[in-house]
């Protein structure tokens, strides 16, 4: 059994109560590790520990701070593998996703900020004729990284790495549904050279260590990705006490097919943005709007290509789809194909457990991939989101219905559009309220551009450098200077 610990100024450290919580492999159902039960008087040490760290750091040459965050990245490169095999035994997902996908956005994440900070630059302004205004942006001091159970490495790393390019010091709360992948982190980070304190990770509840550190006094940033719930409660609890935040939130993102588009390519591309993960990124496209006269056609090709997804272990080469999460989640997702079920939608494919699997996976959290049709779009099931292996379809008739039925939601994440008319591709990225459209594609990633949600999906911009503004504060000098007479 192993045991994670929180990890403050680069040293291991058990929770001030003793207290540890189990970690369950979701593949098998089975306890495997356990990690400290966290609570505010283990923020308050890290916390001390990152404000200890932030004067040193802060004024630590950029040229060196680049230098760290590229080593981290060269480590994280150089444990690709087990890294890799934490994160799928951690998590349920493919070991092939975490190999080729994840884990290798995590080494990006540290070698795009390790550069870009070397780059980035502030502004200055000629006023009138006798006068100069400039704008110094320096660190805003302790950071709060709360990342999610999904894509742990992988979003752990694409808040932390600007933050501490940027010179704050961070406290970072993984999930408890995946800490395996953090802790590993700390030790790469201590190896590389971080200094102690910069980077601190406490482990535990959500409603216990996250809370405390979203509310901790003496930090003044926090950036959180998650569900629209916890972001609400995180901003009801930030805004008294005037804290810069940055919340990246839910999704229930549509992906449009019109009948001119090119099929081979869409419906690959929209199985893949179904499914990937297990339908738990936050970008899937899990309501899928196909132009009528091409629906049916692309509903048969659709299931067909769904059906031979291969669910399995995630350990075994050839799995396409692994386990989702926790039991909980399990139970919430299998909720949601039952409200399905009494509103009249038909089931296609999936709809509950596989009816084999390997006898290590018998007590996993397996779902087959699900396909649902019948619904009407404004359905509980086509308006919250569900965040697992399932997916509804649904026809339109022209461009106006479909931005109707993209908009029609809280949410505006993300939205995929599969056209070959330019016009109206453009048109549509236009008119569809979400952070990013994507046009004949999915989760083609640019880590220059903002990235971020309307409406329900979130507050501010990640990426580029909108997070390095973001972790920065701007500070304006006007001078003024004597002209001769």
């Amino acid at each position: 059994m192993e045991t994670i610990r929180n990890f403050v100024a680069n040293e291991p450290v058990d929770a001030a109560g003793g207290g540890f919580l189990d970690n369950v492999e979701p593949a098998t159902g089975k306890v495997y590790s356990r990690l400290p039960d966290s609570d505010e008087r283990d923020v308050d040490r890290t916390v001390a520990a990152a404000e200890a760290a932030f004067p040193a750091w802060s004024s630590t040459p950029v040229e060196e701070r680049s230098r760290i965050l590229l080593r981290i990245a060269d480590l994280l490169e150089r444990d690709l593998d087990k890294l890799a095999l934490a994160e799928s035994v951690d998590g349920g997902k493919p070991l092939a996703r975490a190999r080729t996908a994840e884990i290798p956005r995590a080494v990006k994440n540290f070698r795009f900020f390790g550069t870009a900070i070397v780059h980035f630059s502030s502004e200055s302004h000629a006023t009138d004729r006798d006068a100069i205004n400039y704008t110094l942006r320096r660190p805003r001091g302790v950071v709060g990284c709360i990342s999610p159970w999904n894509l742990p490495l992988y979003l752990l790393t694409w808040k932390v790495a600007p933050a501490i390019a940027a010179g704050n010091t961070a406290v970072a709360k993984p999930s408890e549904l995946t800490p395996m992948t953090a802790s590993l982190l700390g030790d790469i980070c201590t190896e590389a050279g971080l200094p102690p304190g910069v980077l601190n990770i406490v482990h535990g509840l959500g409603s216990k260590a996250g809370a405390a550190l979203t509310k901790h006094p003496r930090v003044g940033t926090v950036t959180f990705t998650g569900g629209t719930v916890t972001g609400a409660e995180i901003a009801r609890a930030a805004a008294p006490l005037f804290k810069k935040i940055s919340l990246e939130l839910g999704g229930k993102n549509p992906n449009i097919v019109f009948a001119d588009a090119d099929m081979d390519r869409a419906v690959p591309g929209s199985v893949q943005a179904a499914f990937a993960n297990q339908g738990q990124i936050c970008l899937c496209g899990s309501r899928i709007f196909v132009e009528r006269r091409a629906y049916d056609a692309f509903v048969d090709r659709f299931v067909a290509a769904t059906r031979k997804l291969r669910i399995g272990d995630p350990l075994e080469d050839g799995t396409d789809q692994g386990a989702v999460v926790s039991r909980g989640h399990f139970d919430k997702v299998m909720s949601y194909i039952a409200l399905a079920r009494e509103d009249g939608g038909e089931i296609l494919t999936g709809g509950g457990p596989p009816a084999r699997m390997p006898d290590r996976c018998r007590d996993g959290f397996f779902i087959e991939p699900t396909v649902i049709t019948g619904l009407d779009s404004t359905c509980r099931v086509n308006q919250e989101e569900i965040f697992g292996p399932v997916v509804t379809v649904v026809p339109f008739e022209d461009e106006d219905e479909v931005l109707e039925y993209a908009n029609g939601t809280p949410y505006g994440l993300s939205a995929s559009v599969w056209t070959e008319n330019l016009a109206r591709a453009h048109r549509l990225a236009d008119g569809i309220e979400s952070g990013t459209v994507w046009i004949n594609c999915w989760l083609l990633r640019d880590l220059r551009v903002p990235f971020g949600g309307m409406k329900h999906s979130g507050v501010g911009r990640e990426g580029g450098e909108e997070a390095l503004r973001f972790f920065t504060e701007p500070k304006n000098v006007c001078i003024r200077y004597a002209r001769e007479s």
